[in-house]
């Protein structure tokens, strides 16, 4: 597939090839929603905790007599339905992580790519460099390829000056492309990606690869 290479001024300057089995293939709705709930679920630390009523320090005596207070008869303080009873049935620590097999998760990276050319999502950027943070510049360049579209930055390797420079807007995120995962793009209106993030993709995504 031929798709257009844009430079920062918005104007298409190339095309570039995108393989067919990253960004043809076969959209697997079904699979992209198990990768997003169990990336979402491993994002979980399961630390929650909440005291049952033998967990609570009490009196052990009976708080009042059996009989003839026309009142319900009661043994302890401890119990769900006083004011700093334990909590009935409430939340204990847990592992919520779940597992996908290797040729699923690459599946779902591969599916979602798909999904994002079908849709028009994807912008294929021939540059992306700063010397320094510049919020500003950053900004500028969002709204000069999608408008005032949420966006994805998808990077070959780490670059502070963009990072920083993406931190400040709220409505883009910047990402390592060997760390693309199902739920940043999804979650923005438009991936913008970099010829050389580009070629770490097709590195790791592609159906001969055996990393991600």
């Amino acid at each position: 597939m031929q798709f257009p290479v844009m430079d920062s001024a918005g104007r298409e300057v190339s095309q570039v090839e995108l393989p067919a089995d990253i960004f043809e293939a076969k959209i697997n709705v079904g699979l992209m929603h198990q990768a997003f709930v169990r990336q979402m679920a491993n994002g979980r630390r399961g630390t929650h905790n909440t005291r049952s009523r033998g967990e609570i320090r009490a009196t052990g005596g009976k708080w009042y007599r059996q009989k003839g207070t026309g009142r319900a008869r009661h043994g302890a303080q401890s119990a769900p339905i006083f004011v700093g009873g334990g909590l009935a049935h409430g939340p204990k620590p847990r592992d919520y992580s779940k597992k996908m097999p290797k040729k699923m998760r690459r599946g779902a990276i591969r599916s979602t790519l798909s999904a994002l050319v079908r849709d028009e999502q994807l912008v294929i950027l021939d540059e992306l460099d700063m010397d320094a943070p510049k919020t500003k510049a950053m900004r500028a360049l969002i709204e000069t390829l999608v408008g005032e579209q949420s966006a994805l930055i998808v990077v070959a390797a780490e670059q502070k000056s963009i990072r920083k420079s993406v931190s400040n807007l709220p409505d883009a995120h910047s990402i390592i492309a060997n760390f693309l995962n199902v739920r940043d793009l999804l979650k923005y209106d438009k991936v913008i990606m970099s010829l050389d993030a580009l070629d770490v993709v097709k590195a790791i995504w592609g159906v001969g690869a055996q990393n991600g």
